[in-house]
């Protein structure tokens, strides 16, 4: 066999196999470190966007009770606490993103309504939608902002284990405005999980240092 035949061949078998591992790989992205009951059960901030077109899960198990979790949640955003992710990837494009490794009292007080900042520009800013101390933070694209491609909710829920150890879930659920969204939200899930994997053992290893 000459070597152009046996080239296509490894070429197609390669083809082949990563659509094979396709599937697999999504699920493996979209569900990091969540149970099924987790990634299938409701979690607060399910219901501001009941018909979601795509839903990602990632979870945690953190030894520490959740009220030291909590304070690393409620002091996120830009311009405070951080997201405890990748500092160095999200200041390269200008985000000006730097992860707290201490609790800030001044940044405590939140509420329901308060803006976030994911960077200095206000037009990414997402809103507060709900603030349950200890149990729950969800964000959402702010009503009567101007619609973009998708809707957007993301929501930290916190749940304590008898052991005295807390399960941290992040859930991200997109709801599509665009018939082209899908094809921007499934390429930037890839990075959110990079990401989000990262600000998941961020808050771990800060609220266990603490704890």
């Amino acid at each position: 066999m000459s070597r152009k035949p046996r080239r296509l061949g490894a070429q197609a078998a390669l083809l082949a196999g990563a659509a094979a591992l396709a599937p697999w790989f999504r699920r493996y992205y979209l569900r990091w470190g969540a149970t099924d009951a987790e990634s299938a059960g409701a979690l607060p901030g399910d219901d501001f966007l009941p018909s979601a077109d795509l839903q990602a899960t990632r979870a945690i198990t953190i030894k520490a009770p959740a009220e030291a979790v909590w304070p690393w949640l409620a002091q996120m955003g830009q311009g405070r606490g951080g997201f405890y992710s990748y500092d160095f990837l999200e200041n390269l494009q200008g985000l000006d993103i730097h992860s707290a490794d201490r609790i800030h009292p001044e940044w405590q007080d939140i509420q329901a309504g308060d803006r976030f900042h994911l960077a200095p520009a206000a037009s990414s800013d997402l809103e507060i939608a709900v603030v349950d101390a200890g149990n729950a933070l969800v964000l959402r694209v702010p009503p009567g902002s101007p619609p973009g491609p998708f809707d957007f909710t993301w929501a930290f829920v916190l749940r304590p284990q008898p052991d005295g150890t807390t399960r941290l879930l992040v859930r991200e659920r997109y709801a599509y405005r665009q018939w082209w969204a899908a094809w921007m939200v499934e390429a930037v899930e890839v990075a959110s999980f990079i990401m989000s994997r990262r600000m998941l053992q961020g808050i771990r290893s800060r609220a266990e240092k603490n704890a």
